[in-house]
């Protein structure tokens, strides 16, 4: 097991976290536009829900790195486990927790949504719930844990991106509209199926249907 410390892996450590905070609220964020089936006119849902979705890989490529900077810093041992099974850090377990509660709710999501052609949509849905919970257990890992988070410029990012997540939960449940209730966002290259009136209208059209 590699193990040292460095004024610059912590830097990292610190800096991709806020990142890693910032790119995820904004996934959540753009993740209820998806849902509330926002865009037509200058950006299309599809832009949206690709942006969404590339968005969260970075968020993901950076939460890495700052798992794994954590890991091999020898000057807070925390422990190899501790990034996927909570309360086992020799440092602050249960506010280490926490980040190993999101990351695994971030991984099961991150997961379900590779296998969406695989599964159930309403077990897809259900799954991608977890992305609330998720940044719910970072803000408050970033807030116990972050050694800038209580400062003036990191509390007021904290801040903001809970305001963001708190808005995006609300305007998600009372503008949700009901025509995409039970639907997901279909990807640019999906077929979408016919309504009653073009199937009848593709019909007369070919007869041989």
């Amino acid at each position: 097991m590699i193990a040292f410390t460095s004024p610059y892996i912590w830097y990292t450590t610190r800096a991709t976290g806020f990142v890693a905070l910032i790119l995820f609220t904004l996934v959540v964020a753009l993740g209820t536009f998806v849902a509330n089936r926002i865009g037509g006119t200058y950006v299309g849902r599809f832009e949206l829900n690709e942006l969404h979705r590339s968005i969260s890989m970075v968020a993901i490529v950076f939460l890495m790195v700052h798992i794994l900077t954590t890991l091999v810093d020898s000057y807070v041992p925390t422990g190899w486990f501790s990034a996927v099974i909570p309360l086992t850090s020799k440092y602050e377990p249960v506010h280490v927790a926490l980040g190993a509660v999101a990351f695994d709710l971030i991984l099961a999501v991150w997961v379900s949504s590779l296998l969406k052609a695989r599964i159930a949509n309403r077990s897809w849905r259900f799954i991608h719930w977890f992305s609330w919970l998720a940044l719910a257990s970072a803000l408050a890992h970033s807030f116990l844990t972050g050694t800038d988070s209580r400062s003036s410029w990191g509390l007021a990012l904290g801040v903001v991106c809970a305001a963001v997540a708190l808005a995006s939960a609300l305007w998600r449940y009372f503008a949700r509209p009901t025509r995409a209730a039970g639907r997901t966002a279909l990807s640019p290259l999906a077929v979408a199926p016919l309504d009653g009136d073009a199937r009848d209208e593709s019909a007369r059209r070919d007869p041989s249907r």
